[in-house]
């Protein structure tokens, strides 16, 4: 199908209802180009036009606070904790920043703040550069490292406490006399480019892996299950923030003042970092840095400013993944110019049709970059999104000198096209409308950029991806197992559904053929192979669900399903609940109005999940698939609270906290926040002006609270 000319309506027309539709097709948008951005390596839009996305939600979400929800594509943080390592709880959070790309952006900023707090004067900041690094949590009980974990998903992290103990930066006993009885202490494992460049001579020398740059460089060497090789390593560590204080070691808690008795308990600080009294100080530190950027001994990708008093941090607190006390200001990214060589057409696990410019090599940002993205058909001549020219209405075509940068530093695209260099003979490129691995008709839907292949049942290219999905990092992440071997099982026949993974063993016993004489392989490796996917029979529910690989399902509605729901039994139960009712017109049944209801969920995620457990094939393969594997319910951080296990809806205006203040509060606590009065609604608290929800809350019977009533049930 042709794409859709319709713009989206100008946010101050928007009335309440039209405002959630936006909002739920703008974040299924995102959680889709977040997947694309961070599990695919092919990202579909440019850095500007996801930034204009996500602005777009912030606008509505100011016009209509109530309709803010919890979880979002947007407030994914981090990667799940790798296999190889014990697991850490972080006491507190360690989540992500959000992110200034102007001069505007920075006073916004800080302008919130002055509104949030209500303050006539302009809060003192801590600038720093942000290192491009590898964050660490370092707990100390009574002076001593306990345990050092990586950040992970921003809840648990990897526990890699005996290759921390062998960085001289980081101190095994805390200096000085004011040393808090517990606390968690963060900051950033790098490495420096000399360090970084020499590290490669020598790998490259004896034969080894070469690394991409010095963040990856240091990541990896954090990470060595041999501590040894760690310690071979020239690692460094800033230290610049903190989670779980039992007490702070100064008077008057400050930034700048922990920042200093960090240096003094052992710890090495940036010397960089510098105390602001305006804006205009913090941007001339911003500038300061980004023009002296090449010239320090380490990467970084931008500043960080934090507002300087800890009270005031503390009562700024959150909003979804990242603080409101802080903010990175980004560098732009580096550019370099290439010829593009061919487009090719790589066909994602969903018959997504992604573009390839394969491009003569060329370093940008320290790494040599072969290969590039070109998002879609449209990007490709010129078109934007929302249907404004990009470029000026430039295509991009075979033969074309063209610009490339990687997109926050990471991954490579074609941003622009140097016209005047263009060969004669370049002719606009031809978007294919069969796909190019079964010959499938490819179509794109309405209101889609996505060209996607119509062949689902019988696309090669489909089922491998699917399988690639199944065994990816964030689903059951079985080391040995990736994309190669993935392909080659799935080539002769070996690998073809997921449950042929968990087979595996049995089915290499009875054959003549064994594993073990296949070339590449012997009986270490097959050994480690069979041991790799039987460590893996156990599995998160969270991970499952993403490994499914259901449309518009991502890490961040896997994580919302199985938090709900808490195990697959009763998953599994309410799915097929709501699929028998599928047939009727809104699908009134209770299973399915209570995923609706999910924070962050919706109608048409809902669907989505729904269509896949009434589809009885996907239910057989799923129960193949359940008798090989166990499925670990999801672990309930928070039992002994009155509001434990319960369902709150907040409404009306809330004088003695914030919205966002409530809802932290009660899932802190255990409980969870919906946005809808139904049956199962345990409490509604209600403050001034409380409309329909209140009504029905009374209607139905529900307990309704005062602000006071529910401070003094939780309190305080």
């Amino acid at each position: 199908m042709a794409k859709s000319s319709k713009t989206p309506p100008d946010i101050s027309t928007l009335t309440k209802p039209k405002a959630k539709i936006e909002l739920m097709r703008l974040s299924l948008e995102m959680e889709a180009h977040n997947a694309r951005y961070y599990q695919d390596d092919a990202p579909t839009i440019s850095d500007a036009a996801y930034d204009a996305l996500r602005k777009r939600v912030e606008a509505i979400e100011a016009k209509f606070p109530d309709l803010v929800k919890s979880d979002s594509p947007t407030q994914t943080v981090g990667a799940a904790p790798a296999r190889g390592f014990a697991k850490i709880q972080h006491a507190v959070p360690m989540l992500s920043l959000g992110n200034a790309f102007s001069d505007e952006e920075v006073t916004e900023f800080v302008e919130r703040i002055q509104r949030f707090l209500k303050l006539d004067e302009i809060p003192a900041l801590v600038a720093e550069p942000k290192i491009d690094g590898l964050s660490l949590s370092l707990r100390y009980e009574n002076g001593e490292l306990i345990h050092a974990a990586t950040r992970g998903d921003g809840f648990t992290g990897e526990d890699v406490t005996a290759n921390v103990r062998t960085i001289k930066d980081i101190p095994n006993t805390l200096k000085g006399k004011h040393v808090p009885a517990a606390c968690e202490l963060r900051g950033e494992v790098y490495m420096l480019k000399s360090d970084f460049l020499a590290l490669n001579k020598k790998q490259e020398e004896a034969g080894d892996t070469v690394f991409a740059n010095p963040r990856n460089s240091a990541a990896g060497s954090l990470r060595q299950k041999d501590v040894s090789i760690t310690a071979s390593r020239p690692l460094k560590f800033f230290a610049y923030a903190w989670g779980e204080m039992s007490d702070y070691p100064m008077a008057e808690p400050t930034q700048h003042a922990m920042i200093a008795w960090l240096h003094k308990a052992g710890f090495t600080v940036n010397p960089e970092i510098t105390l602001c009294k305006s804006v205009d100080e913090a941007l001339a530190f911003y500038r300061r840095i980004g023009e002296g950027r090449a010239k320090l001994g380490y990467d970084i990708d931008g500043v960080v400013y934090k507002v300087d008093r800890i009270d005031w941090q503390a009562r700024l607190g959150f909003a979804g993944r990242a603080p409101r006390w802080a903010i990175a200001h980004k560098f732009a990214a580096e550019q370099a110019t290439t010829i593009l060589e061919k487009i090719d057409i790589q066909v994602g696990r969903t018959g997504a049709l992604t573009p390839v410019a394969r491009l003569t090599p060329v370093t940008v940002g320290g790494v040599v970059v072969s290969n590039a993205t070109l998002h879609n058909a449209d990007y490709i001549k010129g078109i934007g999104n929302d249907g404004q020219p990009l470029r000026d209405g430039v295509d991009i075509r075979e033969g074309d000198t063209v610009i490339v940068q990687r997109a926050g530093d990471v991954i490579p695209q074609v941003v622009n096209v140097v016209l005047d260099k263009r060969p004669s003979a370049a002719k606009p490129y031809a978007f294919p409308d069969k796909c190019p691995v079964c010959g499938s008709h490819a179509t794109r839907e309405n209101d889609e950029v996505v060209t996607r292949c119509t062949g689902a049942l019988v696309c090669p290219a489909q089922a491998v991806e699917k399988l690639k999905h199944f065994v990816s990092r964030l689903a059951f992440d079985i080391d040995g197992l990736g994309d190669k071997q993935i392909q080659e099982f799935y080539d002769e026949g070996i690998i073809m559904h997921p449950v042929d993974i968990f087979t595996l063993a049995k089915r290499d016993e009875r054959s003549s053929k064994k594993l073990r004489d296949r070339e590449g392989y012997g009986e270490v490796s097959v050994r480690n192979l069979f041991a790799a996917i039987d460590e893996r029979r156990k599995i998160e529910l969270n991970r499952l669900i993403f490994a499914l690989g259901i449309r518009h399902i991502g890490e961040g509605n896997a994580k919302l399903l199985a938090r709900h729901y808490g195990s697959f039994a009763v998953f599994r139960e309410a799915m097929l609940a709501a699929a028998v009712g599928l047939a009727d017109e809104g699908n009134t049944s209770e299973a399915y109005q209570d995923l609706n209801n999910i924070g962050g969920v919706g109608e048409i995620v809902a669907d989505a999940v729904v269509e896949f457990f009434a589809e009885q094939r996907n239910v057989k393969a799923l129960d193949e698939l359940l008798g090989e594997i166990e499925v670990l319910d999801v672990a309930r951080a928070k039992t002994d609270t009155p509001v434990a296990g319960k369902t709150v809806v907040f409404t009306g205006s809330l004088t003695k906290f914030t919205r966002d203040e409530a809802k932290a509060s009660a899932e802190r606590l255990g409980a969870k926040v919906a946005g809808s009065v139904s049956k199962k609604t345990d409490y509604v608290v209600a403050g001034e002006d409380a409309g329909s929800k209140l009504t029905k809350a009374r209607d139905l019977g529900v307990a309704v609270l005062t602000e006071d009533e529910w401070l003094a049930l939780i309190g305080g």
